[in-house]
């Protein structure tokens, strides 16, 4: 750098120099060749002149992308709760009663032998064993209120010449009764000695005895059909009565 400040002062000095004496006549031309000559002259001698100049070859250029506009949040709609239906209760006693396969008899059910048990009827009352005025039954039993006892009549009748015996109990015996299609009842547990589920006797030979099985019905019922179902085998069976 000092030497081409030395050159441009000799160059500026040779032109006062000239000035003081006869200046001459420079061209337009003329006058532009002197500066590019000086401006040569200078860069040439100008170390830092190459550091101003950068090479960018060695870098990435990053070019500037637009960003993506977000997009608007979707809004989420609440699940609705699920609401739980409530089971309809349904009384279906009365299908499976009427789906139950019919028993041909009593002792065909519970496969007795030698005895055969015949429906005799029914009858209904207040309570029962009818009481005479003179004599207190060893049982008896009323129907509740409003209530009336449904008394279903039933005869077991020995057929050999030899005694037979006639346990119910032994054959786990359970009824239950359907008057008038309407659901079933159980049959009422009595201390009655001839209730025909807990009969358990001896029956002479060529004799029968006779059996019961109470249920309590609504006071005023007429049953126009009774639908006898056993229980204690494998799967219950229906007599169809009347």
């Amino acid at each position: 750098m000092k030497k081409a400040n030395v050159l441009l002062g000799s160059v500026a000095a040779a032109l006062l120099m000239t000035g003081c004496a006869t200046v001459p006549d420079l061209t337009q031309t003329e006058t532009e060749l002197i500066s590019e000559y000086a401006v040569g002259v200078l860069l040439k001698y100008d170390k830092g002149h190459g550091r101003r100049l950068v090479d960018t070859t060695g870098y990435d250029l990053v070019e500037e992308t637009e960003e993506p506009e977000p997009e608007p949040p979707v809004e989420e709609t609440p699940e609705e709760p699920e609401v739980e239906e409530t089971p309809e209760v349904v009384d279906v006693s009365q299908d499976e009663e009427a789906a139950q396969p019919a028993a041909s008899s009593v002792e065909a059910y519970y496969g007795i032998p030698n005895i055969m048990i015949s429906y005799t009827g029914w009858e209904m009352v207040d309570s029962y064993p009818p009481q005479a005025e003179d004599e207190t039954p060893f049982f008896s039993m009323d129907a509740s209120q409003g209530m009336q006892l449904l008394v279903l009549k039933f005869n077991a009748q020995n057929l050999t010449g030899e005694d037979q015996t006639l346990n119910m109990m032994g054959y786990r015996a359970t009824f239950r009764i359907s008057v008038n299609g309407e659901a079933s009842k159980g049959a009422l547990a009595t201390m009655l000695v001839n209730d025909m589920q807990t009969f358990d006797s001896v029956i002479p030979a060529g004799s029968s005895v006779d059996m019961v099985s109470i249920v309590e019905v609504p006071q005023g019922t007429n049953p126009n059909t009774i639908d006898f179902i056993l229980r204690g085998g494998e799967q219950d069976g229906t007599l169809h009565l009347q």
